[in-house]
C-alpha cells in the first residue's frame, strides 16, 4: 500500500459539500441475511464503456495495473462496500527498502549465533518519489471517485500521516459531509529512531467516513479482540475474551523478519486491516484498494472471505502482490 501512482498531479474540482443530513451517524444493525448484491450502475462518464469489461459484481477478485484515478472512473456507482486508501503520504523524500541476502564467508563483516560469518549483499532496491507540487490536486479527485463507488451502507478509511490528516479531515467533512464522520483511528506503534529534539512521532492516522450516516455498516461482534491492559481489574471471564479495540490501536508495525514481510517499503500489517475489513464489510462483499502496494488489503480481505480489487501502476507493487496473492496482473486500457 502506499505506492505512488503514475499519473502527475494537475487541477482537481474541489469538492463541494453535500445537502444536510441526520445530525448523528447510528450503526446498522448486523443483519443475519446475506448481504445485497453490488449495484451495477452506470460507471463515471469519463469511463464509458469499460466498466462491464473490468469489473462485475460475480466476477473475480482483481488486481489492475494502472492509473488509479481512471480505473476507480471506470468503476459503477455503488459497486463496493469498503474503501481503503493509503496514499504516499507526502514527506517530500524518497522511500526505499533494501532486500538482502546473507551468505557464509569466512571473511565477511557480520557474524550469526553459530559463530559463522556472513557477508550480506543487496538484492534489490525498490523506491517512490514521495514528493507533490500540489498534493490535493492529487488526491481530491481519487476521493471524490472513492465515495461515488461506495455503495449506501458503506465506509471508506483514509489511512494517512501527521502532516495531512488536518487537511484531509476538513477536505472529507467537505465531500462527505461532517454527518459522515465516524471516527479518527490512531494506529500507534513503537518503532524505529526516536527524535530528541521533539516528542517522537510514533503513530498514523486513519479517517473513517461513512456514505449514509443513517445506513452504514458496522459490526463490532466480529473484531478481533485484544487483550486488557489490566486484566486483573476484571472479571476472568473477560480477561479471557479480551475487550473491544477503541480508537487508538497498538499495534506493531510488520517485523523485519517473518513470513508477513514482503520487502515492499510501505507495507502495512494484516491486523490492522483485518480489523477494518471485519467491522465494516462482511463475507462476500467487495472491498477497494486504489493504492494496493503490496497488497495486504486484498490479503486480508481474502483470509476473511470478502472480495478485492487492487490498483497499482508501480511494477514493484505489482510484482510482489501478484506473487502474494498468486492473481495474475490485468492492465487497465481505458
Amino acid at each position: 500500500m502506499g505506492s505512488l501512482p503514475s499519473d502527475a498531479p494537475g487541477s482537481a474540482p474541489s469538492p463541494k459539500a453535500p445537502s444536510p443530513k441526520a445530525p448523528s451517524p447510528k450503526a446498522s444493525s448486523p443483519k443475519a441475511s446475506s448481504p445485497k448484491a453490488s449495484s451495477p450502475n452506470a460507471a463515471s462518464p469519463n469511463a464509458a464503456g469499460h466498466a462491464s469489461s473490468l469489473w462485475t459484481p460475480d466476477g473475480p477478485d482483481l488486481l489492475i495495473a494502472g492509473d488509479n484515478l481512471a480505473v476507480l472512473r471506470a468503476l459503477p456507482d455503488e459497486s463496493v462496500q469498503l474503501v481503503y486508501l493509503d496514499p504516499p503520504f507526502n514527506t517530500g523524500r524518497t522511500q526505499r527498502r533494501a532486500t538482502t541476502r546473507s551468505v557464509r564467508d569466512p571473511d565477511g563483516a557480520h557474524l550469526g549465533f553459530s559463530g559463522e560469518s556472513y557477508s550480506r549483499t543487496i538484492e534489490a532496491l525498490t523506491s517512490y518519489d514521495d514528493t507533490f507540487a500540489d498534493y490535493w490536486a492529487f488526491l481530491a479527485p481519487r476521493l471524490i471517485e472513492a465515495r461515488r463507488v461506495l455503495r449506501d451502507d458503506g465506509t471508506l478509511y483514509l489511512h494517512l500521516d501527521w502532516r495531512e490528516a488536518h487537511y484531509a479531515k476538513v477536505a472529507l467533512d467537505a465531500l462527505f459531509g461532517r454527518d459522515c464522520f465516524l471516527n479518527e483511528l490512531i494506529w500507534a506503534y513503537d518503532y524505529g529512531a526516536k527524535s530528541r529534539r521533539r516528542w517522537p512521532t510514533k503513530h498514523d492516522t486513519i479517517l473513517v467516513y461513512v456514505k449514509n450516516p443513517e445506513t452504514y455498516w458496522f459490526d463490532s461482534e466480529a473484531v478481533d479482540r485484544e487483550p486488557y491492559m489490566a486484566p486483573g481489574l476484571v472479571t476472568a471471564e473477560k480477561a479471557a475474551r479480551g475487550k473491544l479495540p477503541t480508537d487508538v490501536w497498538w499495534h506493531t508495525i510488520v517485523p523485519t523478519s517473518g513470513p508477513e514481510k514482503t520487502g515492499y517499503p510501505t507495507q502495512k500489517p494484516l491486523g490492522v486491516l483485518r480489523r477494518i475489513i471485519q467491522a465494516s464489510s462482511r463475507p462476500g462483499d467487495w472491498v477497494l484498494d486504489p493504492f494496493a502496494g503490496s497488497g495486504t488489503t486484498a490479503a486480508a480481505a481474502r483470509g476473511l472471505e470478502r472480495r478485492s480489487i487492487s490498483i497499482d501502476a508501480h511494477p514493484d507493487a505489482l510484482r510482489i502482490a501478484s506473487a502474494r496473492l498468486d492473481l495474475p496482473v490485468t492492465p487497465f486500457a481505458g
